[in-house]
Protein backbone atom coordinates (compact mmCIF):
# COMPACT_ATOMS: atom_id res chain seq x y z
CA UNK A 1 0.00 0.00 0.00
CA UNK A 2 2.87 2.37 0.79
CA UNK A 3 4.60 1.61 -2.50
CA UNK A 4 1.37 2.25 -4.37
CA UNK A 5 0.89 5.62 -2.71
CA UNK A 6 4.51 6.57 -3.46
CA UNK A 7 4.09 5.70 -7.14
CA UNK A 8 0.80 7.62 -7.29
CA UNK A 9 2.54 10.60 -5.69
CA UNK A 10 5.23 10.46 -8.38
CA UNK A 11 2.51 11.00 -10.96
CA UNK A 12 -0.09 13.12 -9.14
CA UNK A 13 2.03 15.02 -6.61
CA UNK A 14 1.99 18.80 -6.66
CA UNK A 15 5.72 19.01 -7.33
CA UNK A 16 5.89 16.11 -9.76
CA UNK A 17 6.66 16.79 -13.40
CA UNK A 18 5.39 14.86 -16.39
CA UNK A 19 7.77 12.12 -17.49
CA UNK A 20 10.00 13.23 -20.34
CA UNK A 21 10.60 10.00 -22.22
CA UNK A 22 8.23 7.25 -23.34
CA UNK A 23 10.37 4.78 -21.36
CA UNK A 24 9.61 6.71 -18.16
CA UNK A 25 5.89 6.56 -18.93
CA UNK A 26 6.11 2.81 -19.58
CA UNK A 27 7.97 2.24 -16.30
CA UNK A 28 5.39 4.18 -14.30
CA UNK A 29 2.49 2.42 -16.06
CA UNK A 30 4.11 -0.96 -15.34
CA UNK A 31 4.46 -0.06 -11.65
CA UNK A 32 0.88 1.18 -11.42
CA UNK A 33 -0.45 -1.96 -13.12
CA UNK A 34 1.43 -4.07 -10.59
CA UNK A 35 -0.08 -2.07 -7.73
CA UNK A 36 -3.56 -2.49 -9.21
CA UNK A 37 -3.03 -6.26 -9.35
CA UNK A 38 -1.88 -6.37 -5.71
CA UNK A 39 -4.62 -4.06 -4.46
CA UNK A 40 -7.23 -5.90 -6.52
CA UNK A 41 -6.42 -9.12 -4.72
CA UNK A 42 -7.10 -7.41 -1.38
CA UNK A 43 -10.28 -5.57 -2.34
CA UNK A 44 -13.87 -6.67 -2.74
CA UNK A 45 -14.38 -8.11 -6.21
CA UNK A 46 -16.80 -6.22 -8.46
CA UNK A 47 -16.45 -2.77 -6.92
CA UNK A 48 -16.53 0.15 -9.33
CA UNK A 49 -13.02 1.27 -8.33
CA UNK A 50 -11.57 -2.17 -9.07
CA UNK A 51 -13.41 -2.51 -12.38
CA UNK A 52 -12.29 0.95 -13.51
CA UNK A 53 -8.66 0.26 -12.58
CA UNK A 54 -8.69 -3.15 -14.26
CA UNK A 55 -10.25 -1.69 -17.40
CA UNK A 56 -7.54 0.99 -17.59
CA UNK A 57 -4.84 -1.66 -17.02
CA UNK A 58 -6.13 -3.72 -19.92
CA UNK A 59 -5.79 -0.79 -22.34
CA UNK A 60 -2.53 -0.22 -24.16
CA UNK A 61 -0.53 2.96 -23.70
CA UNK A 62 -1.64 5.49 -26.32
CA UNK A 63 0.86 6.86 -28.82
CA UNK A 64 1.90 10.48 -28.59
CA UNK A 65 3.13 12.76 -25.84
CA UNK A 66 -0.12 14.09 -24.38
CA UNK A 67 -2.33 10.98 -24.80
CA UNK A 68 0.23 8.80 -23.01
CA UNK A 69 0.56 11.29 -20.12
CA UNK A 70 -3.23 11.60 -19.82
CA UNK A 71 -3.49 7.80 -19.67
CA UNK A 72 -0.78 7.73 -16.98
CA UNK A 73 -2.63 10.29 -14.85
CA UNK A 74 -5.96 8.44 -15.26
CA UNK A 75 -4.30 5.16 -14.22
CA UNK A 76 -2.71 6.84 -11.18
CA UNK A 77 -6.10 8.28 -10.16
CA UNK A 78 -7.73 4.87 -10.53
CA UNK A 79 -4.97 3.28 -8.44
CA UNK A 80 -5.42 5.94 -5.77
CA UNK A 81 -9.17 5.35 -5.72
CA UNK A 82 -8.66 1.58 -5.46
CA UNK A 83 -6.16 2.01 -2.61
CA UNK A 84 -8.76 4.05 -0.72
CA UNK A 85 -11.21 1.11 -0.92
CA UNK A 86 -8.75 -1.43 0.49
CA UNK A 87 -8.96 -1.95 4.24
CA UNK A 88 -5.90 -0.39 5.93
CA UNK A 89 -5.53 -3.35 8.28
CA UNK A 90 -5.34 -5.83 5.42
CA UNK A 91 -2.19 -4.46 3.81
CA UNK A 92 1.39 -5.02 4.78
CA UNK A 93 2.76 -6.91 7.72
CA UNK A 94 0.49 -7.30 10.70
CA UNK A 95 1.52 -4.85 13.37
CA UNK A 96 1.50 -5.99 16.95
CA UNK A 97 -0.91 -4.27 19.23
CA UNK A 98 0.56 -1.15 20.77
CA UNK A 99 3.55 -1.03 18.42
CA UNK A 100 4.33 2.39 17.03
CA UNK A 101 6.01 3.29 13.82
CA UNK A 102 8.16 6.39 13.65
CA UNK A 103 7.25 8.88 11.00
CA UNK A 104 10.04 10.32 8.92
CA UNK A 105 10.52 14.01 9.70
CA UNK A 106 10.03 16.53 6.95
CA UNK A 107 13.07 18.13 5.33
CA UNK A 108 12.35 21.53 6.86
CA UNK A 109 12.26 20.01 10.35
CA UNK A 110 15.68 18.48 9.78
CA UNK A 111 17.02 21.76 8.42
CA UNK A 112 15.67 23.59 11.47
CA UNK A 113 17.27 21.07 13.84
CA UNK A 114 20.65 21.40 12.11
CA UNK A 115 20.37 25.20 12.20
CA UNK A 116 19.51 25.16 15.91
CA UNK A 117 22.44 22.84 16.65
CA UNK A 118 24.83 25.04 14.65
CA UNK A 119 23.56 28.14 16.43
CA UNK A 120 24.02 26.48 19.83
CA UNK A 121 27.59 25.50 18.89
CA UNK A 122 28.29 29.06 17.77
CA UNK A 123 26.94 30.54 21.02
CA UNK A 124 28.95 28.02 23.06
CA UNK A 125 32.13 28.76 21.12
CA UNK A 126 31.61 32.51 21.56
CA UNK A 127 31.11 32.17 25.31
CA UNK A 128 34.38 30.32 25.93
CA UNK A 129 36.99 32.75 27.37
CA UNK A 130 40.08 33.31 25.26
CA UNK A 131 43.56 33.02 26.87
Amino acid sequence: MVAASETVTLVLGEDSLLPESPADVEDLVRLLRGHVAQLGARSVQGTSALLRAQQLCSESIPEGYMPSRVYLVRLAEATQELAAHVEPGECGPKATRGARRWRRPKVNVLRGAVFALALACLVLAASVPRP
